[in-house]
């Protein structure tokens, strides 16, 4: 008998046919097939939200290479990724195959490896109609919102805006934030610190308040200079020792969203980038003298599971690693939030003593750092704790105060090998020297500073993505989308980690905010959510969930039209520092399908524009001796330098010429990513043989 195996990607197919062997054809559907049209909105509103599904272009080689294997096959299974989204695929394909939905012919492998396959292919069930249906309802929700609200926005601010659903609320959370820091009025306050000495070794002790432990502000300079007389002479009399032990305990194995943030806060990776290279790592990677091998479990989860093998596994590492004391006394279980889908175990490596350094000459350095994070992960968070010798001390002056706090660790455990990064330092002291009650300290200074209080900070996109998870926005597979969608439709901008919305986005979230209360209303769409598990979970019915939505947003789109009555919501304009020389105005940043530039607020009187400051390129174009501009592409958004004179000139590159040409071919050497390279793709010179034997490009 001849099988079909049809997985999602192409990279997976070796991994599964070494395992299946010759009585199985694996072939990829290379994501998804069928998809709404892109040029009108595919909902049927008036006959049950009917979603009218196309070939997705360019799919048809692919779609008849299935269907002329499938029709050859004694057998076919459906084994696309095991979430909603993969099985919504398998129901795609079930039906342009002629498959079956009652038959068994669905499969899941939470891990590319012998044991996720063999386990995967001996339990295979009937697709999952009520996952399929929440997928549809999912994308018929987030296509009638998108298609009914963007067009609103082309009438009342400009043309090319979109919304989404989900999309919508996070730029609100952070155009919320960004209205808290501009309204913060920052109040004055000061702290008082005694550097003391007890023998030879000196610590800091902080002003808290009264001798009896009632707790004093220093709201201003006065008072801290009062305090500070006061103190004048005083002897500093230890009045209290108290002594602990504090343990500290793992943080738990990585779940979707908790990857994406500690990943952003250790590696500087963005949501989409870790997506992407543990899709790698989960896929499968070529190991040498292993061959290729998934080493991660499944990444889109929100489950905290973990299998009894994987526990076994651990606890055999650890014990031959670290010895029987790294070991916790019982063993660790993690409990899953109430609402996640618990559909898959938490990610961990697949195998454990395939360790980071094992592999490393086998992974990219992206593959290498981000499997590290989940391999070191996993191993601490079954870990013992850490234990540290915890020391307070109150120390007496006159009548006043000051504390003094300090730890030392009395058993490193887990922290062996990993600790968790954190958005916010943490308050601690270091370790404080021997002290017992009624000693008398050595003052060697006393250190009185201003501060004012801080606004709340900007969000990051590790602590958007918190945020979300805490209010039940979106899934695991939609933060990294999510974070996509509004920096790139230019709603918000980094400002090195930090997240700002930009005019655009603060004028979109606020009329969306006015007119749409329930698109961007936080609990709305957290119950959204609710209702879209319990389609899943086939609790409720995903045309109901639809019709519900849709009579309020109905209203809600006609009211908004019927206010705005025609009328047109300015963008204000970004000044910049940047002066016209043509008639003196202050110039403004606009922006293009090609990026940003300087205008001229004048216009049409006045036309004239410039690049950005910062796109302004030194380096004349080596073909004319013109000026470089740093541009974006329209087609692919990715940066490159082009010449001013153009088209009289149509030199470009995507990296910056160094002035030097090619001794191989003649053209322009360019840098870029920390190398130097011929710009000509074909070049002799782009490619060599590498130590390992491969192809790669210099």
């Amino acid at each position: 008998m001849s099988k079909l195996v049809i997985v999602e990607s192409p990279s997976k197919i070796k991994s599964i046919k070494k395992v299946l062997g010759s009585g199985y054809e694996i072939m990829a559907s290379m994501g998804h097939v069928r998809d709404l049209p892109t040029s009108k909105l595919g909902v049927d509103i008036e006959n049950n939200f009917e979603l009218k599904y196309e070939t997705i272009s360019g799919k048809k080689d692919v779609i008849k290479n299935l269907q002329n294997a499938a029709a050859n096959a004694d057998f076919v299974y459906l084994a696309t990724d095991p979430d909603r989204e993969g099985e919504a695929i398998s129901w795609h394909l079930a039906t342009l195959l002629a498959l079956s939905t009652d038959e068994a012919n669905r499969v899941t492998f939470n891990e590319i490896t012998k044991t996720g396959i063999e386990n995967g292919m001996a339990n295979p069930r009937k697709l999952d109609l009520d996952l399929v249906d929440a997928q549809q309802a999912r994308r018929a929700l987030d296509r009638v919102v998108g298609y009914k609200l963007s067009p609103f926005l082309w009438k009342k601010v400009k043309r090319g805006l979109s919304a989404g659903r989900v999309q919508s609320v996070a730029l609100k959370l952070i155009v919320d934030r960004e209205k808290k820091i501009q309204a913060f009025v920052p109040e004055e306050y000061w702290t008082i610190d005694a550097k003391l000495l007890s023998g030879k070794k000196s610590f800091v002790a902080k002003f808290y308040g009264l001798d009896d432990g009632t707790k004093l502000d220093l709201p201003n300079e006065e008072t801290a200079k009062k305090v500070v007389t006061e103190l004048d002479g005083a002897e500093y009399i230890v009045s209290k020792i108290k002594k602990g032990v504090r343990n500290k305990q793992p943080a738990p194995p990585f779940i979707t969203s908790t990857l994406q943030q500690e990943a952003s806060r250790k590696l500087n990776f963005t949501a989409q980038k870790t997506m992407r290279v543990a899709q790698q790592l989960y896929e499968g990677v070529d190991i040498a003298g292993r061959g290729v091998a998934g080493l991660i479990t499944y990444m889109r989860t929100d489950s905290l599971r973990i299998s009894a093998e994987a526990r076994a596994a651990a606890k055999n590492y650890i014990l031959g690693a670290f010895g029987e004391k790294y070991l916790p006394k019982a063993e660790r279980f993690y409990k899953t939030k109430g609402n996640a889908q618990d559909a898959h175990e938490a990610i961990r490596p697949t195998d454990i003593f395939l360790t980071p350094e094992s592999v490393k000459g086998s992974l990219s350095a992206e593959q290498y750092k981000l499997y590290n994070l989940i391999w070191c992960r996993f191993i601490a968070s079954l870990m013992a704790n850490c234990v540290h010798d915890t020391v307070a001390a109150d120390i007496i002056a006159n009548k006043y105060l000051f504390k003094a706090t300090g730890y030392s660790v009395k058993f490193d455990g887990y922290t062996k090998i990993y600790e968790e990064g954190r958005d916010e330092e943490e308050a601690g002291g270091g370790v404080l020297p021997e002290m017992k009650e009624n000693d008398v300290l050595k003052l060697k200074e006393i250190i009185s500073n201003q501060h004012f209080t801080l606004p709340p900070a900007r969000y990051t996109e590790p602590t958007l993505i918190k945020a979300l998870e805490e209010n039940g926005i979106g899934r695991p597979s939609t933060y990294a989308t999510i974070m996509a969608n509004i920096l790139q439709r230019e709603y918000i901008e980094r400002e090195k980690k930090s997240l700002k919305p930009t005019s655009l986005g603060i004028v979109v979230s606020d009329l969306i905010t006015k007119h749409f209360k329930n698109i961007v209303d936080v609990k709305f769409t957290a119950n959204v959510e609710t209702d879209l598990d319990s389609i899943a979970a086939g609790n409720a019915n995903w045309v109901k969930v639809m019709e519900n939505f849709y009579k309020d947003f109905a209203v809600e789109l006609q009211n908004a039209e019927s206010e705005l009555n025609g009328k047109r919501v300015k963008v204000p304009d970004v000044e910049s520092d940047v002066v016209c020389e043509k008639c003196g105005r202050t110039m403004v940043v606009k922006s293009s399908r090609f990026g940003k530039f300087l205008a001229c607020p004048g216009f049409p009187e006045c036309k004239n524009t410039k690049p950005m400051p910062e796109d302004e390129i030194k380096q004349p174009c080596p073909k004319c001796g013109s000026k470089l501009v740093k541009r974006n592409s329209k087609k692919t958004g990715k940066a490159f330098y082009g010449c001013t004179n153009y088209p009289k000139c149509d030199f470009a590159a995507p990296g910056l010429p160094t002035g030097d040409i090619c001794n191989e071919c003649g053209s322009y050497i360019i840098t870029g990513r920390g190398r130097k390279y011929c710009m000509n793709s074909a070049c002799p010179s782009r490619t060599k043989k590498s130590a390992k034997g491969k192809k790669t490009n210099e």
